[in-house]
């Protein structure tokens, strides 16, 4: 029996709306369009946390973040945990990562001095790493600096545009391209480093996990894309309320408000992202599309790669994002917060033609990050570890709805600062209390923080999340009622691996229960 290949594939900070596939008009991503036209591509599909790091630990191990808790870029992660590629090399394979995965390892086994600790970009155990594109491009910049290119700088300043371009009348500073082609970006290098592995290994069943960085900031796109759209055709970005208005709403938004900078979105950026003017949106929104359409035809290079090897049939494709990005909607930048924004994110996956699953399907039931895991394994035949709180989505690949599905989804933001403690100074609270959780359904979404005011969204007649309810008279069931639901989830999913054992006169028994 042919053994099933694996391409675990994630673009950074891309979100849900932004797939010609599910219904954006404008954006162009023909291999992501046919990627869910032979597989099934989830509608409603959330991260369970946000940024990077814990997004990633999140569906590498299946837990919640409220069981694994590392919740933060650099917040260490517990050394008893298993992951997908652990589980995946005891099958068999040689889980092999192209990119990052973010993940700080647990200070009890190498102690607290370890110089692991000096940055958040280690590498999930378990994964060889064919090539790993840290925030420092090292081997990119050698790379570029091979082929001719003068470096300005280390890391993030090969992204301020070319010095050379001549800014057409009329145009924005922020259209300016890249000073490196397209055939050079990072993300045409990663993607050519994971062909030259598959065209050296022509017969060798894989397990790759490919983490294209982009569209993540900063937002520049080399010179074949970044007039690929115009920022005149880019739909404006969700204002309910004036700044101020906003910054009345909740304590929390006025924080973010002072706190996101420009210049984690753009080189040369001054001031705060809530000020940034309507062109400056609009231009940002643009280049935005053109990186995804970039890592589209790179995607499709690889797909091009393993078609003409004869292998496309026989992998398991999974794409997907680690979690979205607010583009300006609501005044807010980045990965943050409690709007969909930021953790409504796309999934697509295509499965093998062997397991005779459902092609072209589209689903609108609530699927969450921690799905991932249990997914994949259960389609490699390997059992799903107890430690996992997230469900298998092969029912749906089967063309089949599992009778009890969730009707809601779930997420944590930690918004504390270990470093400097800023949130915790401005908004007079403690480390502790610097975080939320969010209920939300079909009908409401109800944000509970630990030491703030709540809120309540109406998701039918307010999808734009313009009208916080929390304090409404006519309210207080509905968030009597989510305030409970979100209770009764924390108190199912706390941490079960050895809850679900128990000893007898058999020995030790038990197995995983939902």
């Amino acid at each position: 029996m042919t053994k099933t290949n694996v391409l675990f594939v994630t673009l950074d900070q891309w979100r849900a709306d932004h797939l010609g596939a599910t219904g954006n008009p404008i954006i162009r991503t023909p291999n992501l369009d046919a990627l869910a036209g032979e597989g099934v591509a989830f509608l409603n599909h959330f991260t369970c946390i946000a940024p990077c790091g814990p997004s990633r630990t999140t569906f590498l191990t299946g837990i919640y973040p409220s069981n694994h808790r590392s919740i933060r870029n650099g917040t260490p992660l517990n050394h008893s945990l298993t992951n997908l590629a652990l589980e995946a090399r005891s099958s068999g394979y040689d889980p092999t990562l192209w990119g990052y995965t973010d993940t700080t390892p647990d200070p009890r086994i190498l102690g607290e001095d370890h110089e692991a600790f000096l940055t958040y970009e280690g590498v999930m155990p378990g994964f060889t790493v064919g090539q790993q594109l840290a925030a420092n491009s090292i081997p990119w910049l050698d790379y570029l600096a091979a082929k001719g290119y003068e470096i300005p700088g280390p890391g993030y300043a090969i992204y301020h545009p070319d010095p050379a371009y001549q800014l057409p009348p009329g145009r924005h500073p922020l259209f300016a391209p890249s000073r490196f082609k397209a055939e050079d970006s990072e993300t045409h290098w990663l993607a050519d480093k994971l062909i030259a592995d598959l065209e050296a290994k022509p017969s060798t069943a894989f397990f790759h996990h490919l983490t294209f960085l982009r569209p993540h900031p900063p937002f520049i796109s080399p010179p074949e894309y970044h007039d690929r759209y115009d920022p005149a055709d880019m739909p404006p970005p969700v204002q309910g309320a004036t700044r101020d208005e906003m910054r009345a709403m909740h304590p929390a938004l006025g924080l973010l408000y002072e706190m996101i900078p420009q210049s984690a979105f753009f080189m040369g950026g001054e001031g705060r992202a809530v000020d940034l003017d309507d062109a400056a949106v609009a231009q940002l929104r643009a280049t935005y599309q053109a990186l995804i359409t970039e890592a589209d035809n790179n995607l499709g290079r690889i797909i091009a790669t393993l078609k003409a090897q004869g292998r496309y049939d026989e992998t398991l494709i999974v794409v997907t994002s680690d979690h979205g990005e607010q583009l300006g909607d609501h005044y807010l930048w980045g990965k943050i917060g409690f709007y969909d924004e930021s953790f409504h994110i796309p999934l697509i996956i295509k499965p093998p033609k062997s397991w005779k699953a459902s092609g072209g399907r589209q689903v609108s039931e609530f699927t969450e990050s921690v799905d991932l895991m249990p997914t994949i394994l259960e389609g490699l035949g390997r059992p799903v570890p107890r430690q996992c709180d997230g469900h298998s989505l092969m029912p749906f690949l089967r063309g089949e709805t599992p009778a009890k599905w969730r009707r809601a989804v779930h997420w944590l933001y930690d918004f504390r600062d270990p470093v400097d403690s800023l949130p915790e100074k401005r908004l007079g609270i403690s480390s502790r209390e610097c975080n939320l959780l969010v209920h939300r359904d079909a009908e409401f979404k109800y944000v509970h923080f630990a030491a703030l005011p709540p809120l309540l969204f109406d998701m039918k007649n307010d999808p734009d999340e313009t009208r916080n309810l929390a304090e409404e008279p006519d309210y207080q069931g509905v968030v009597l009622d989510c305030l409970q639901e979100l209770l009764s989830w924390r108190m199912r999913y706390e941490y079960g691996e050895l809850a679900n054992l128990s000893t007898s006169d058999k020995g030790l028994v038990g197995n995983r229960i939902y």
